[in-house]
């Protein structure tokens, strides 16, 4: 699920994001000790709360059937609809063949319409994590090289969705270094900014020291300012104490640049670098600071 950006100077440029519709693979990490918490489908998710409980359960499930069985009742309206996000996000991550094949099955039934989603949700939201799984079959299959490959033929076409991107930060063969130098030597807007993005998918520690640039100094980079987030969301992602570390010294540095002070990139009565500061609670739980003393 992509960051929702408010405002609208930002919003006419968020499609630039990704071509593809904006539906959910999501980014979900919790309970290591050694990265901050991060969530794209809960507010401040905390430890001891249902929420959070329930999250655990589903991350730490290695069962296939089960998690099909919990996507499968949320369809069902039988429990929240997050659940089988999660359920699904997390069977994309397991290596299963009979995954793959049950995944083609829905997005199948998806495209056909045999299969509903309960009132007030959108089945479409299932399809990234769907394609996911498939990606995953494609690796055991194929090898990283072959996917990033593919990935990186498509990107300039357009023809990606938030399932390839969800994977490409999971890919080895230098999934991240090949992102990154393409994302320095494009210079078309869009294409940068699409490259930004994937960066934003990647676990990469190698990555700090460019995301805190984009961050800093996005003109230098032909990065539109408000969309400079991506950086944010990249060293979020990372997650590490030198990541939300370089983050907080990033902002200061942006801050002192004034490159946000624009009035026009504010929301409500926070400026652009005090609402990325509570976008960091929303997603975490947390404050920076407060992730600072408390990771290794």
């Amino acid at each position: 699920m992509i960051r929702q950006i408010r405002g609208g100077l930002v919003a006419a440029l968020v499609s630039c994001l990704l071509s593809s519709r904006l539906a959910a693979q999501a980014q979900l990490r919790f309970g290591d000790s050694t990265r901050a918490n991060y969530s794209e489908l809960h507010e401040g998710l905390v430890e001891g709360k249902p929420a959070a409980d329930t999250l655990l359960a589903i991350l730490g499930s290695t069962s296939a059937p089960r998690l099909w069985a919990t996507t499968r009742q949320a369809l069902a309206d039988q429990r929240p609809w997050i659940d089988a996000i999660e359920a699904l996000t997390r069977l994309a991550e397991l290596t299963d063949p009979a995954s793959a094949d049950s995944a083609k099955a829905w997005q199948k039934g998806i495209a056909g319409g045999t299969l509903k989603a309960p009132p007030g949700v959108d089945i479409g939201d299932l399809l990234p994590a769907l394609h996911a799984i498939d990606l995953q079959r494609q690796r055991g299959a194929k090898g990283d090289a072959a996917l990033l490959a593919d990935l990186l033929r498509r990107v300039p076409l357009g023809q990606y969705d938030l399932g390839d991107a969800w994977m490409s930060g999971r890919l080895g063969a230098g999934a991240s270094d090949s992102i990154a130098a393409r994302f320095l030597a494009a210079t078309d807007r869009q294409l940068r900014i699409r490259y930004l993005t994937l960066l934003s998918f990647s676990t990469d520690p190698g990555l700090i020291p460019l995301l805190k640039r984009v961050y800093v100094s996005p003109d230098s980079l032909g990065v539109p300012p408000q969309l400079a987030v991506r950086a944010s969301d990249g060293l979020l992602w990372i997650g590490t104490r030198d990541a939300l570390q370089g983050l907080l010294e990033a902002r200061a540095a942006a801050r002192a640049r004034g490159i946000y002070s624009d009035p026009r990139l504010n929301h409500a009565d926070l400026d652009f670098l005090a609402n990325d500061s509570t976008y960091v609670l929303a997603r975490t739980g947390r404050w920076l600071t407060e992730w600072l003393g408390r990771l290794k």
